[in-house]
């Protein structure tokens, strides 16, 4: 007698789809959404100069590359969110590390970065154009403030999760700070510093629009801004489609060099 497959029933806590199931999901989900967004434009119910049709977007975009326009935009960002991005999270992982292992470094970082990280972001373009011009350095800037005092918490944070007795373990064994910090803590602390770095990632993404959108000559913020004043909308969307399409690709990028750098981590087996 053949016993039938249970359906798998994906509304039960810590239930996950296969990776077949799951990519099925989200791909139906964007086709659904692109099936509305054409349906609302053809149909005449929303103007093109608030919402254009996906064709008039797709064309205008082919336009603009075809003529070396986006190319340029987004070298121009991607340059500048790596160069920052990169800064930022060595900074933090060595701060964060050091406050998260030692009592001293704590007391001497964490109040400081918990004062500052609520001051806005937004504030400090003027600051930052003062103070550097309105060069890459100011776009830079503006990304560093807006990511490393996150960065570091969420650092220290991932440093703490480690277990104690680890530690433990390693003075039992007579090993010193520098082997437990390279040899326990690191390892074990990696993978959440990791995810710390993932999610912050798309913060980046975001500061890095606020910055070209002021005092900009190039980047994909500053595309936004110039086509926003000849009430190009087509191009604002298609940037802003752009900019989610560069995050989620980035973001892959990071959860598959997670898997291959942390494979003794069990959660990403």
């Amino acid at each position: 007698m053949s016993s039938r497959r249970k359906p798998l029933n994906l509304m039960v806590i810590g239930r996950l789809p296969s990776r077949k199931l799951f990519v099925g999901i989200a791909v139906a989900l964007f086709v659904v959404l692109f099936l509305a967004w054409g349906l609302a434009t053809r149909s005449g119910a929303i103007p093109p100069i608030f919402l254009p049709k996906l064709t008039d977007v797709w064309l205008k975009m082919v336009s603009l590359a075809q003529d070396g326009t986006l190319w340029s935009d987004v070298k121009s960002s991607l340059y500048r969110i790596s160069i920052a991005f990169a800064i930022s999270s060595v900074m933090s992982i060595v701060i964060g590390v050091l406050a998260g292992c030692y009592g001293f470094f704590k007391a001497l970082t964490e109040p400081l970065v918990d004062f500052i990280r609520y001051m806005p972001v937004v504030a400090f373009v003027p600051l930052t154009i003062l103070w550097t011009g309105t060069d890459d350095v100011q776009k830079f800037l503006i990304i560093w403030i807006g990511t490393f005092f996150q960065q570091v918490l969420m650092v220290i944070d991932a440093v703490k999760r480690v277990p104690g007795d680890f530690v433990g373990l390693g003075r039992t064994l007579g090993m010193p700070d520098r082997k437990i910090l390279f040899r326990i803590v690191l390892p074990g602390a990696l993978p959440g510093i990791w995810d710390a770095l993932r999610i912050s990632l798309g913060w980046a993404w975001t500061w890095l629009v606020l910055a070209e959108l002021v005092a900009s000559t190039s980047g994909l913020g500053y595309r936004i801004v110039v086509s926003q004043r000849f009430f190009q909308t087509d191009t604002i969307i298609g940037y802003i489609l752009l900019l989610g399409i560069l995050g989620l690709i980035s973001d892959q990028i990071m959860r598959a060099a997670e898997r291959v750098l942390f494979r003794y981590n069990k959660r990403h087996a």
